[in-house]
């Protein structure tokens, strides 16, 4: 029996310095990005500032090796929930795309599910995309499906890329742009290449309700152009930027004149801000993308895997100011919600890297 025991210790011995360096090399992958100041990218389908506090949807981060976060399909409007209603009153809908029976846009556009895509290329360089048709849609009209909606952005894209800090890309296009104007018919309009689309007069209420106004008698001003700066996204607090950064998407104001039965105005102009398809993407001043391919936008599909934990920020709302500090958070569900997502996008990171490991492997051996 002695003999046997010792005869299997010393096999145990001799396999250890076998087993190591497998094991190593299991463990293996492509080094993480910097989660503070590395290259990033996000990206957000839409989000609304309004009253005294704004309410963000889930925003999609890029994670730190490569590889992409492209937001749930259950997400088909803001808002989804009571949650959310509650925040945002009970006027206003956004719809995402997707519909079942009344659909809420013109006829001729087809039901489709939005790509809402945050992207690490195998390059390092972040990427990120928006794609959808978005309808705005003011409910107090009480009328079914698109006799609704005030506001379409069929065929709605924005994109970024930030491969190097003198190569940085970003675009905002739509296919067709719908709007109510004053004669209270949906019509397309042609939308500037640059600049603003300007509406008034349209008979469209505020988000929430106004004591003594009159439906019939408020109007309100759209103005719809494309974010142009950083600051005009609408964001949680963990949303940042770099030292190079760009961004993209269409931003929508709302200047409601609300006026009691008789017409006279009640001097309580409210105003609602609305950012659909927000992205960016930003590099420290000496990135240097890595060689390879995958440094084309669109989100990187087809160029990375999909994580097998989405990295997000989770939905919010928040008080004052959209951009408030983290102790600064108020949320109607409870602080749960935030830091559960900053537990979950710690488990992200770290089956990311496992996931890359394995991923690398592969895409060496093809």
């Amino acid at each position: 029996m002695t003999r046997f025991v010792t005869k299997a210790a010393v096999a145990a011995l001799v396999a250890l310095p076998v087993l190591a360096p497998v094991a190593s090399a299991q463990t293996a992958g492509p080094q993480a990005v910097d989660e503070k100041s590395g290259p990033v990218s996000f990206a957000n389908v839409a989000s609304a500032r309004l009253g005294g506090g704004a309410l963000i949807t889930e925003t999609q981060r890029s994670p730190l090796t490569p590889g992409q976060s492209q937001l749930g399909t259950d997400r088909t409007m803001v808002p989804k929930n009571a949650g959310e209603r509650g925040t945002f009153g009970p006027n206003y809908e956004i719809d995402l795309g997707k519909y079942d029976k009344d659909s809420p846009y013109p006829e001729g556009i087809a039901s489709r599910d939005h790509k809402v895509i945050a992207a690490l290329q195998a390059t390092n360089v972040p990427t990120a995309v928006a794609e959808t048709n978005y309808a705005v849609r003011d409910l107090s009209r009480g009328k079914a499906g698109v006799e609704d909606t005030m506001l379409v952005v069929e065929g709605g894209h924005s994109e970024v890329a930030c491969t190097g800090p003198g190569k940085i890309t970003s675009a905002t296009t739509a296919a067709r742009i719908w709007v109510r104007g004053e004669d209270d018919q949906l019509k397309q309009v042609p939308m500037p290449a640059s600049g603003s689309l300007s509406v008034t007069g349209l008979k469209m209420t505020s988000p929430t309700d106004v004591q003594g106004a009159s439906r019939d008698k408020t109007t309100s001003d759209l103005v719809l152009s494309r974010v142009s700066s950083f600051d005009q996204l609408i964001k949680q607090d963990g949303w940042r930027s770099g030292d190079i950064t760009a961004q993209a998407g269409w931003r929508v104001e709302i200047t409601t004149h609300a006026r009691d039965a008789n017409g006279a105005s009640l001097n309580n102009d409210v105003h609602t801000s609305i950012v659909l398809g927000g992205v960016s993407c930003s590099i420290p001043k000496n990135f240097v993308a890595l060689s390879g391919n995958g440094t084309g936008t669109g989100g990187g599909t087809g160029t990375v895997q999909q994580p097998s934990v989405p990295t997000q920020v989770p939905a919010g709302y928040l008080g004052a100011s959209a951009a408030a500090p983290a102790d600064d958070f108020r949320l109607p569900l409870g602080f749960g919600l935030l830091g559960g997502g900053l537990v979950f996008g710690a488990l992200a990171v770290a089956l990311g890297r496992r996931r890359a490991a394995r991923v690398a492997v592969r895409s060496h051996s093809e």
